[in-house]
């Protein structure tokens, strides 16, 4: 059962001032986004890795399904859309980058499982083929992210935190090409990408 109460229309505001986008630069070196080009923060809330995407010289939108989260995003400068990350509303192969921290194990109505996979597809069909895909999920594998999904759970979130092999074969099944995993502190790191890494 899921709450009828916008959990992200109440945090947005103090979003910013609790979760800070990290310092250490790694999921800006995994998605090697280039000035001038298109890159899509789905589930990018209020922009905290946007920002820096942008004054690098990307070309970043924002794709949240809160209003509330959209809003501050453009508060910031930064082009947001209100959009559901299983009917994203561009053309296929129009992102050369696509990221998504924190953000996948809420991708969860109609369904968890339906739209995991519904969004694992429309990421992929939006994604140039020789784009690149990133995304940074809690590692379930540890006691704090259990006790995150806990919380969740309580919440009545509806959150569905998969495994990194989980969503590696979700990727795959899907038609991602190289998916890799790459492991830090607590998150993994998804790369769906034909570029080599760096």
């Amino acid at each position: 059962m899921k709450l009828c109460f916008d959990h992200f229309a109440f945090l947005a505001r103090w979003y910013d001032r609790v979760i800070s986008a990290p310092a250490d630069g790694r999921l800006q070196e995994l998605l090697a986004a280039e000035p001038g080009q298109i890159v899509l923060d789905v589930g990018g809330g209020t922009g905290r890795h946007a920002t820096a995407l942008s004054e690098a010289g990307a070309r970043v939108i924002v794709c949240d399904a809160s209003l509330a989260m959209v809003l501050w995003a453009r508060a910031k400068g930064l082009p947001a859309l209100v959009c559901s990350a299983v009917a994203l509303p561009f053309a296929s192969a129009a992102a050369e980058r696509i990221l998504v921290v924190d953000a996948f194990h809420h991708f969860v109505t109609p369904s968890p499982q339906a739209a995991q996979r519904q969004a694992a597809d429309e990421l992929l069909r939006v994604l140039d083929p020789v784009g690149r895909l990133v995304i940074e999920e809690p590692d379930i594998r540890h006691v704090g992210v259990k006790l995150i999904a806990l919380m969740e759970k309580v919440l009545l979130m509806g959150s569905r935190f998969l495994a990194a092999d989980e969503l590696a074969n979700l990727f795959a099944t899907a038609g991602g090409r190289r998916v890799t995993i790459h492991h830090d502190d607590m998150s993994i790191r998804l790369v769906v990408g034909d570029e080599q890494l760096p």
